[in-house]
Parts: structure tokens; C-alpha cells; sequence
């Protein structure tokens, strides 16, 4: 079995597909996107939600070189739009010292309204 990280770097989708992921990925917002993608209830930790959402892309991506009649472009778009949110974020939480880590987590919490307001 691979890891996240080697299932993201082994990715490969036509050029106009993953253009589109990373324009909508600065528009990305974890609390709204991920909950109308994933399904309502507790936001799994970014690991997992890349690992989910990986999941929801290959299937989508089956559906796209099969030509099946019920693939949605927008709603595959949709999943790599979250799938390159996802994924910068657990390399922003990856990259960051714990100590800085649980500081912008507090910073976090203190802003909860903030968080859910995203634009």
C-alpha cells in the first residue's frame, strides 16, 4: 500500500483538468468545500480527507475514460479542486514546526468564527 504522499506524486490528469484544480484550490476553503464534497459531519483530518478524496478522484477519473453517461466534469473538478486544498494544507501543517503548529492552532480556535466565514 502507498502513502499519501506517493499516491499524490504518481497522480496524472489531462493538463485542462489539473489547471482548473489549482486555479479553484486559491479559492479553496476547507469547512464549506469538503462538507458539500465529502458529506456533512466531522471533517476528517487532512490525511485522511486526501486519502478520501483520492478515492472520489479515481472513480470519477474511471468514469471520464469510460464514458459513462453519469460523469459530471464539474463534480470532478470539484474533487481535485479539494484534493489540491487538502493537499497544500497537510504540506503547510507538515512543514511547521509543532511548536508553531500548536500556536496556530490556538490562533485558530480564538478565530473559529472566522474559519467558518471563508469567502
Amino acid at each position: 500500500m502507498q502513502d499519501v504522499h506517493t499516491r499524490l506524486k504518481l497522480l496524472r490528469r489531462p493538463r485542462i483538468l489539473a489547471r482548473a484544480a489549482r486555479l479553484g484550490a486559491q479559492n479553496y476553503c476547507r469547512q464549506r468545500d469538503l462538507h458539500r464534497i465529502l458529506g456533512y459531519g466531522t471533517l476528517p483530518k487532512p490525511a485522511a480527507a486526501v486519502m478520501q478524496l483520492l478515492e472520489l478522484e479515481s472513480t470519477q477519473d474511471a468514469a471520464r475514460k469510460a464514458g459513462e453517461a453519469g460523469y459530471s466534469l464539474i463534480r470532478h473538478v470539484d474533487v481535485l479542486i479539494a484534493l489540491a486544498g487538502e493537499t497544500a494544507f497537510l504540506r503547510n501543517t507538515a512543514a511547521r514546526p509543532k511548536t508553531e503548529t500548536a500556536a496556530l492552532q490556538d490562533r485558530r480556535s480564538a478565530a473559529a468564527g472566522a474559519v467558518a466565514r471563508c469567502p
